[in-house]
């Protein structure tokens, strides 16, 4: 393998690394939650900076393969989806902790006076993420498509808690603070779920050379463009 060869692979790899840790970060910060688990929580909080490492290793290597390789066509493709990836991968890091953080708070307060849809919501954005990997791993556009018509399903999830939410505060005003921390966690997890869009949006990208962002995916688009 030529040296530029093995250099791109290391940066695939690097992202594969990068996104295994924040998959994991994600699901924790909702185990943290839906469990009141605060091993989980101190553990996300932990894996936070090694993901924020990872991103600058991933943008080094990106700029150093640019700046020496001057790659084109499809490998500078690569490259440039690889640091846009990283970029929404760390942002995704940074909500899981801003999620256990809440969560932390949460479990020394009462539960809220009726059931929420947070494992609804949870488990989509999370089948998100996933996905949104797995597309970028296989290189796979069908699968990208698949996480990119989740997106309005997460939309509709977090209006829903919204309202629910919005109701137990007219109901019980004591609620606020507990109802109020609940909304900025479904807003973190609708904000994973644009994140995990934007991937499969950059995997599409970097197999058909399409920017498909701000505009109708075309289902009838052939894969292999």
């Amino acid at each position: 393998m030529r040296p530029f060869e093995e250099e791109l692979k290391l940066l695939n790899d690097s992202l594969l690394e990068m996104g295994a840790a924040v998959a994991q970060s994600i699901r924790k910060s909702v185990f943290s939650l839906l469990e009141k688990n605060e091993d989980y929580a101190h553990q996300v909080l932990r894996d936070e900076t090694r993901i924020d490492q990872m991103e600058i290793h991933i943008d080094d290597l990106a700029t150093s393969l640019i700046v020496r390789e001057q790659p084109v066509a499809r490998d500078m493709r690569f490259v440039v989806v690889a640091i846009k990836i990283s970029t929404d991968l760390e942002r995704m890091g940074d909500l899981a902790a801003g999620i256990v953080e809440r969560s932390l708070s949460l479990m020394k307060q009462p539960s809220l006076p009726e059931p929420l849809h947070f494992s609804e919501i949870a488990n989509l954005v999370e089948s998100m993420v996933l996905g949104s990997l797995d597309a970028f791993i296989r290189r796979d556009v069908e699968v990208a498509r698949n996480v990119l018509t989740s997106d309005d399903k997460v939309d509709n999830i977090r209006n829903t808690i919204q309202r629910q939410l919005v109701a137990i505060m007219e109901n019980d005003p004591t609620t606020i603070g507990r109802a109020i921390d609940h909304l900025i966690i479904a807003r973190s997890l609708e904000r994973m779920g644009d994140h995990a869009t934007n991937i499969a949006e950059d995997v599409i990208f970097l197999v058909q050379g399409v920017d498909v962002r701000h505009r109708v995916l075309l289902r009838e688009q052939p894969a292999n463009a």
